[in-house]
């Protein structure tokens, strides 16, 4: 910014001229074009920039984009898949002075307001998740954490899935937290996929049952025995009535 002394001469632009009050407002800025329309024309939405952190704040980070302008990455921009739950958090991700890449969000030259996501950068990954894990299929992962009401279970890096402690197969009496253990590899069918809420529904029960019938239908192929459709039927019912008395 310019700075002004007494007597020096100096062009402005009138804004207003108040005849009652005898006044007249000038204007400086207006001399020159408005940095923030230049702007939303250089990074119109979509566009990726580059810029260093200004400040770190407990909301997100704001990053200098062209002189003077600096753009606000929010937190829930951070990542598609990583909650920042601790504000705490953010300053050990980014510091002061650190380059980044964003892309920008929306540009308000009006009230100068540059939102801009560093996700965005990236494809989200909870789109194909309902492509990579239908319902029924049959997945591995480490329990990330035990709750009242059931074990949440890595499927990858920021995917996570929840069975419920109806879907853990627990007999009458079972403690949960002393059944499963953070970090013990379990073996899940996938139930329900909801990409919008971005959540998965999984069931060790079912992928139980799937499994023994697999290798009871692969102990018949093997043993060559003649089997009735009858004999199946009934044993069926039997393997049923044994998990309805476990339960």
């Amino acid at each position: 910014s310019k700075v002004l002394s007494i007597g020096q001469e100096v062009e402005a632009v009138v804004l207003e001229v108040s005849a009652e009050n005898q006044r007249i407002s000038l204007g400086l800025k207006q001399l020159t074009s408005n940095p923030w329309q230049e702007l939303a024309s250089e990074y119109p939405v979509g566009a990726q920039i580059k810029g260093k952190v200004r400040s770190v704040t407990d909301f997100g980070i704001f990053v200098n984009v062209k002189e003077d302008i600096d753009g606000l990455v929010h937190v829930s921009d951070f990542s598609w898949t990583k909650k920042i739950k601790d504000p705490k958090e953010i300053k050990d991700i980014y510091k002061k002075g650190d380059e980044v890449d964003a892309v920008v969000l929306e540009i308000d030259p009006e009230n100068e307001r540059l939102s801009l996501g560093i996700k965005q950068l990236t494809p989200d990954i909870w789109e194909s998740v309902p492509h990579r894990y239908p319902t029924g299929a049959r997945v591995k992962g480490l329990i990330t954490s035990i709750t009242d009401f059931g074990i949440f279970m890595e499927l990858e890096e920021g995917v996570e899935g929840l069975i419920h402690v109806s879907q853990l197969g627990l007999q009458r009496g079972d403690n949960l937290r002393e059944k499963f253990r953070v970090g013990e590899e379990v073996e899940a069918e996938v139930i329900n996929v909801d990409r919008t809420e971005r959540r998965i529904s999984l069931s060790m029960k079912q992928a139980k049952r799937r499994k023994e019938k697999e290798e009871y239908a692969q102990y018949l192929e093997d043993s060559g025995d003649a089997v009735t459709f009858g004999d199946l039927l009934q044993q069926q019912l039997n393997r049923s009535r044994e998990e309805e008395q476990k339960e």
